[in-house]
This record gives structure tokens, C-alpha cells and sequence, in this order.
């Protein structure tokens, strides 16, 4: 690599594989670093437990990456991505036995929640479902990379979407529909009184009802390998075990674009104080099983679905978001989040055997051990969930961070996704994929249209790299 390169990224996570793709499928010469030994950032697999047993370290279901416009414009079914949905994309179990259900259909779903809101959640969601690829688009790109192709339902969505959740399910009258949302929020991590919550849940349940919360089939590194394979493809170097410490570590090139937290960024591009601002918000503690049998819900939709919102009521969940963001401590009985890929992919575990993962919310950087609460809170739902056990692996905030570097304090969002943050990040500008540095760009998380596997972050800071590069005389 004597000769200049166009583009190095630094970082293979989802967003900086797809900025790698997009440039060179451009005809750009582009190479990619990565500190560990195989590519994935957020969206690996690892046998953390027993062998035999795949589990994602991170993220396992995917309502974005299914959705994601950057993702679906790509060829990854040909290097092996294929979708695996479970008959239900999630459920919502209650004390009582029941559970509210986020179903593909929407009446489904809508009548889950009891004849009070069932109209409601319909006139709630159906306006923009037609709709819906069109306004993704739209609400995962910037006006800076791509004008709305309809502002005026992107304006719409927006009135809907930009009041806190707590206002929007005040239509709800029950508490079925208000807890289920309250947990599609709780995905970003963000108190549910926050700024433009209400956008947060809608997306998320508008993916559920258009193309599902699918997973991987042989997990989360497929998607990663399936980019890192077309950017092979496309000409596009790949180096894992290399860690970057200074640009004087990497190759000349016209651009660096970099899947890293805006702090590191800062370090290694010598940038100073330019993202001192910008805050990292809560962490999680997350517990990967090796199960002997299916997780034992008592609900009978849990025992379908693919994710499982253990909640179990929408006070239960702000109450425990408010201890993490607010008071700065762990809470007594955690939400969880929880993923069961072995429902529908059996190359995840040995036969008759599942591979579960959970997660509650803590405080960023926090040093405990939350595995008893996120089981007892388990077996409320699951009674007998214990004796299923064969195998624990758990990650707390500062084995999240040693796993992956942009999980600052084991903030999984690279960066709080709440106030003007959740939309505005890494900084108030009509830029975020550019630096102070003409030749540096940020393709992280950190940047709009922010956390998840889904690429877009990457798409878009790659617009901005190769509009630069042309403007500089094109390509080579």
C-alpha cells in the first residue's frame, strides 16, 4: 500500500463495513482496519459459553438491519446474510398470564392491547405503514445527504414522533398498549419522557408491521461477513489485528473515515477538545444462557416470539429507566430485554438445546453483578427458567467496553441517545460526518440516524466522503 489510497476506515462495525462498501462500490480504492481479529463491532458471534453454543455478544435481533434502506441496496443475500423470522417479531408478557403482542399484522397487534385501544394503536401506525419505505428513508438520512423524497410526511411522522412517549400513550387507555410501547423506547435506553420518544417506538413497531425483528441465520457475524466478503469483492482491502492508535499508523489516503466513538476519534486524529461535549449515556448488563430446553414462559406468545420485553407494566419500566438515568444506580427489578435466536435458527445450539440473551439497563461504567435480578425478574414469566440453565456468560459495563472500544462505559448507543442527542449527535451542526479536519469524517452510532445495526450511519457519512473526493478531482 506505497501508493495513496482514497478512502481508509478505521473500525469494522456495520456502519464502517457499509461506508467501506459504498465507496468502493463507487470505484474508489478503499482499505479497512480493525483492532480485533475478525470484523463485526456490534454484530458478532462468539461460543461464550459451551461449544456448540453461538451466541451474539451484542445484537441479535434486527428490526433495522431488515428495514435498512443502505442494507437492502446491497447484494448480501449472495455472501450468505438470510433472514430467519420467528412467527411473532416480539411479545410483551404480563403477571397475569397474557401477553400484548408486536405481530406483523397490525390488527393483531392491536388486538392484543384489549377492544379500548385496539382503534387507537390503528389509527396510530396505518397512516404511515403504505408508506413506510419511503419514509425510513427519509428519517434515517439528513437534509446534508439526501433531500426527503416526501418532507410533508416525514412532517407528519415528526408531529407524531416528536413529543415525548409519555404524551403519545396518553391515547392509550390501558395499561397493555402503554407498557408494550414504553418497552419499544426503552430499546434506545432513553427515559420515556425524552424528546422525540414517541419517534423511537413508532419506528420500531412500523419496522415490526412492514418486515419484521428477524435474526441472522448462524448469527449476528453473518451480516458482517457478508459486507466484509462484497468489499473483498469490490476490490476493497481488509485488515483485522491491527489497532490504530495515530493517523500516522495507517496508509496515505485522500479521506479516513472512522466507526469509533467520537473520543477516540479525537485521540487518534488529533483533534483536542472538539467532542468533550458530547455524553455517554447509560450502559447495560447483559447475560448470555446456554439453555437445556426452550425458556419456559407462561404466556403462550412469549414461547413464539422472537424478542421479549419483560417489563412488566409501563410504570415498572420508566421506574427502572429512571433509577439508571437519573439517580444513577442500578434498579431493583430490571427491564429486560431479551432475544431467543435458537426459536427458528438451530445452527445456533446443539439439538433440542436454545441459546437465550438478556439484558437490564445500569449506570454507565457500573462495577456490579446484576444476573440475580435479571433472574428473578426471568422466572416471574418463566417460572422453572433456572433449572433450564447449563451456562452463564455475563458482560458488565467493563467487559462490554474491553469487547468493543465504542462501547464507552458499556454504552452500547456509542453515545446517550436522549434530549436533542438522540437526533442531534455527535454535535449541533448540519454536518456530523465531518470533523475540523477537511480530510477526517465520524461514521460511527454516534452519528445520525444513530444506534443499531443497520449501515446507515456509514451510508451517509460515505455521501459526504465521496462528494468531497470528487470535488477534489474525483476518482483516481
Amino acid at each position: 500500500m506505497s501508493s495513496m489510497l482514497d478512502a481508509v476506515v478505521v473500525g469494522a462495525g456495520p456502519n464502517g463495513l457499509t461506508a467501506a462498501v459504498e465507496l468502493a462500490r463507487r470505484g474508489f480504492s478503499v482499505a479497512l482496519f480493525e483492532a480485533k481479529g475478525t470484523v463485526g463491532g456490534g454484530a458478532r458471534t462468539e461460543e461464550l459459553t459451551l461449544p456448540g453454543f453461538r451466541h451474539d455478544p451484542c445484537s441479535a435481533a434486527h428490526p433495522l438491519g431488515v428495514n435498512s434502506p443502505a442494507f437492502r441496496a446491497l447484494p448480501l443475500e449472495r455472501y450468505g446474510l438470510q433472514w430467519l423470522h420467528a412467527p411473532l417479531p416480539m411479545a410483551h408478557p404480563f403477571p397475569d398470564g397474557t401477553a400484548a403482542v408486536l405481530a406483523r399484522s397490525v390488527a393483531q397487534t392491536a388486538a392484543s392491547f384489549g377492544p379500548r385501544d385496539a382503534g387507537t394503536y390503528r389509527r396510530l401506525v396505518q397512516p404511515f405503514l403504505p408508506h413506510w419505505d419511503t419514509l425510513v428513508r427519509d428519517f434515517m438520512a439528513l437534509p446534508s445527504t439526501a433531500l426527503p423524497r416526501d418532507p410533508v410526511l416525514l412532517a407528519r411522522f415528526g408531529l407524531r414522533g416528536l413529543p415525548p412517549s409519555t404524551w403519545l400513550t396518553r391515547r392509550f387507555r390501558d395499561d397493555r398498549a402503554r407498557a408494550l410501547f414504553a418497552g419499544l423506547v426503552a430499546h434506545v435506553i432513553a427515559p420515556l419522557n425524552g424528546f422525540a420518544t414517541s419517534a423511537v417506538g413508532l419506528v420500531f413497531a412500523l419496522a415490526a408491521h412492514a418486515r419484521g425483528w428477524p435474526v441472522a441465520r448462524g448469527g449476528s457475524q453473518a451480516i458482517s461477513d457478508a459486507l466484509a466478503a462484497y468489499l473483498k469483492d469490490l476490490g476493497g482491502g481488509v485488515h483485522t489485528d491491527y489497532e490504530v492508535k495515530r493517523l500516522d499508523d495507517l496508509p496515505p489516503a485522500r479521506a479516513y473515515v472512522f466507526d469509533t466513538s467520537p473520543a477516540a476519534l479525537a485521540r487518534i486524529a488529533g483533534l483536542g477538545h472538539s467532542y468533550d461535549a458530547y455524553r455517554y449515556g447509560a450502559a447495560v448488563f447483559k447475560v448470555d444462557y446456554a439453555l437445556d430446553g426452550p425458556v419456559p414462559w407462561t404466556a403462550e406468545a412469549p414461547r413464539r416470539a422472537g424478542t421479549v420485553q419483560v417489563g412488566p407494566g409501563s410504570r415498572d419500566i420508566g421506574t427502572a429507566l429512571h433509577a439508571v438515568a437519573r439517580a444513577g444506580r442500578a434498579p431493583d427489578v430490571p427491564f429486560l430485554i431479551t432475544v431467543q435466536p435458537s426459536l427458528v435458527d438451530p445452527t445456533r445450539a446443539p439439538e433440542g438445546k436454545h441459546v437465550f440473551w438478556a439484558y437490564g439497563h445500569v449506570p454507565n461504567g457500573w462495577r456490579g453483578d446484576l444476573t440475580d435480578a435479571v433472574e428473578r425478574q426471568l422466572e416471574r414469566f418463566a417460572p422453572g427458567f433456572r433449572d433450564r440453565v447449563l451456562a452463564r456468560a455475563t458482560a458488565g459495563p467493563p467487559q462490554l467496553a474491553a469487547r468493543n472500544a465504542n462501547y464507552v462505559g458499556g454504552d452500547i448507543a456509542c453515545g446517550a441517545a436522549a434530549g436533542l442527542q438522540l437526533l442531534l449527535r455527535p454535535r449541533l451542526t448540519a454536518f456530523p460526518y465531518h470533523t475540523r479536519h477537511p480530510a477526517v469524517f465520524l461514521c460511527s452510532s454516534a452519528t445520525p440516524p444513530g444506534p443499531g445495526v443497520h449501515g446507515m450511519s456509514g451510508h451517509n457519512a460515505a455521501k459526504a466522503v465521496w462528494r468531497r473526493l470528487r470535488r477534489e478531482g474525483g476518482r483516481r
